[in-house]
């Protein structure tokens, strides 16, 4: 008959030992996070860290403010009676002088320049609200729009306003809002604005003078300004206002632009013809430009034109 093992104190010591081992690791790793430092407060150090600054540059501030005002001081106290002797006399300001410097001037940055005529800006948009139009136009190209060349846009100061207009929402843009165009030497802008905010910008950059381009040359993403969303064909929504631009030469004297049975003549601002009206039908023809010289002679037709989209898409 064999006998069962013996345990021994020793054994129970050692099973002891390896269960409370055990229950410690166990222990160790589910609460081990509890080990783990807390983290940085960061914000609340770098709050601190900005409020010392500022402390520190008070302080600086207060001690420069100090140092300015200790010659002075020093100065109109040794030439006193105090007995220092040989130091001049303190200089007293004059019964004319003002102790309080004069306010200095902030320049007002530049606007664009004012259309040729006020019939360039319709729908009661002021000069002021086109202006400040093209200030947030530029500043979204500026933003990296991707389309908009950033900074090679220039400034507002660099453009002239050429046209501001009401703008109609479609079901590719919905919202009603405001189209602006304005020309520098060597980009053109339309964007739309609605409620303020920017939410279409188109540039074309390089010679826009018209030179080599043809007597009268339309703007090739002038459509925006005259036609609706291709999903509304045929529906358009009526009222509808509609502008036209392009470059003109110097040789041409007058251009008419003709839309939905109606003319109206273009103004011609520097080196820009710009023309608008109601369109109150559907039309399936895009505006027809003529241009004219002084003699009256027809220079430029756009039915002629192959570049130019005479049907609407």
């Amino acid at each position: 008959m064999s006998e069962e093992p013996r345990t021994t104190e020793e054994d129970q010591d050692g099973e002891g030992v390896r269960d409370f081992e055990e229950r410690l690791r166990r222990l160790l790793a589910e609460d081990a996070y509890a080990f783990h430092p807390a983290p940085a407060p960061y914000p609340v150090i770098r709050r601190r860290g900005v409020l010392e600054r500022r402390r520190r540059l008070a302080v600086a501030g207060l001690a420069l403010a100090v140092l300015a005002v200790a010659p002075v001081g020093a100065f109109a106290w040794a030439g006193g009676s105090g007995g220092r002797g040989a130091g001049p006399a303190a200089a007293k300001p004059s019964a004319g002088a003002s102790r309080t410097p004069s306010p200095t001037a902030v320049a007002t940055p530049a606007g664009p320049g004012r259309p040729a005529t006020p019939g360039q800006l319709l729908d009661g948009i002021t000069f002021e609200q086109a202006a400040d139009g093209l200030a947030s136009c530029l500043a979204y190209g500026r933003e990296g729009d991707g389309t908009a060349g950033g900074e090679a846009l220039g400034v507002p100061a660099d453009y002239r306003l050429l046209l501001a207009l009401r703008s109609t929402g479609d079901s590719n843009s919905p919202g009603d809002g405001r189209f602006l165009v304005a020309a520098s030497s060597s980009h053109r802008l339309i964007c739309k604005l609605v409620d303020g905010a920017v939410t279409g910008l188109n540039t074309s950059g390089g010679d826009l003078s018209g030179d080599g381009l043809g007597p009268v040359f339309p703007d090739a993403n002038g459509g925006k300004l005259y036609q609706q969303s291709l999903l509304d064909s045929g529906h358009w929504k009526l009222p509808f206002r509609w502008g036209a631009v392009g470059t003109v030469e110097p040789s041409v004297a007058k251009v008419t632009v003709s839309y939905g049975g109606a003319t109206a003549r273009a103004v011609l601002d520097h080196g820009w013809f710009v023309a608008a009206g109601v369109l109150d039908r559907q039309v399936t023809a895009a505006p027809h430009v003529k241009g004219y010289d002084s003699s009256g002679k027809l220079v430029y037709d756009s039915d002629h034109d192959p570049s130019y989209q005479r049907t609407l898409p």
